[in-house]
């Protein structure tokens, strides 16, 4: 991946509704500011023939090496050398070395020793219990939750099977849109596992954050309140 692309992906786009902050009168110029005036970028351009040239001195002024390396290693699925590593995050091979080891100790990339040296990449299921983590915070988990089912429910009474798989083997001859619905089926059952995954996630950190009641703290017995509410899972 060129660091044009990671750049964007860092950055995004810019919101469409504008700023969030504005200046204060203090900070206001006292003569107008011509469009020619205004330089987005903390890096000259002129010193730079190519434009990914100057994405990368960009992104090597607004970031730390073990920032940039986190960001190559975290879009890294097939296993790659440190000095591969090291090219696209812009640090020296040591650098990028001892990140990675440092990451790999820590659970969040995976480390391969091949014939022609250690090659790295980030770790699937890291990425999967972060991606649950971020699903448990959502304010929308349990829509989420009824929208897939209802996806599901909606696949199944359209071909009358209990899953995509046996719509694949079934003697039917499928068409391009049948097709493509076993593939957005797939995709579906595997966004509902991550989502159940994420929604007893949250019900776990909410049972172990419930406090001792005060009448109970000397028995060290803990007190919950039982819901009536089906749960989403169902």
């Amino acid at each position: 991946m060129c660091v044009c692309g990671i750049v964007h992906c860092m950055t995004g786009d810019p919101s469409p509704d504008g700023p969030d902050e504005f200046p204060s009168e203090e900070e206001l110029p006292d003569e107008p500011v011509a469009v020619d005036d205004i330089d987005p970028f903390s890096v000259d351009d002129d010193d730079f023939a190519d434009i990914d040239d100057f994405a990368a001195a960009e992104w090597k002024t607004q970031s730390t090496a073990d920032e940039r390396i986190r960001t190559v290693i975290n879009r890294t699925t097939t296993p790659k050398s440190a000095s591969d590593i090291a090219d696209t995050a812009l640090v020296s091979e040591t650098k990028a070395r001892t990140t990675l080891n440092k990451l790999a100790e820590e659970g969040i990339v995976r480390s391969h020793q091949t014939d022609s040296g250690k090659l790295y990449s980030r770790d699937p299921e890291w990425q999967l219990l972060k991606q649950i983590r971020k699903l448990a915070s959502s304010e929308t988990l349990v829509n989420q939750i009824q929208r897939i089912k209802q996806e599901l429910t909606e696949y199944k009474s359209k071909y009358d099977v209990d899953g995509p798989e046996e719509l694949l083997i079934s003697d039917t001859e499928l068409d391009q849109n049948e097709l493509d619905d076993i593939s957005h089926w797939r995709t579906a059952e595997r966004e509902l596992s991550h989502l159940r995954a994420a929604y007893r996630f949250k019900e776990a950190k909410e049972q172990a954050s419930i406090a001792v009641e005060p009448e109970d703290r000397h028995t060290g017995n803990h007190t919950t309140t039982p819901s009536n509410n089906q749960s989403p899972l169902q």
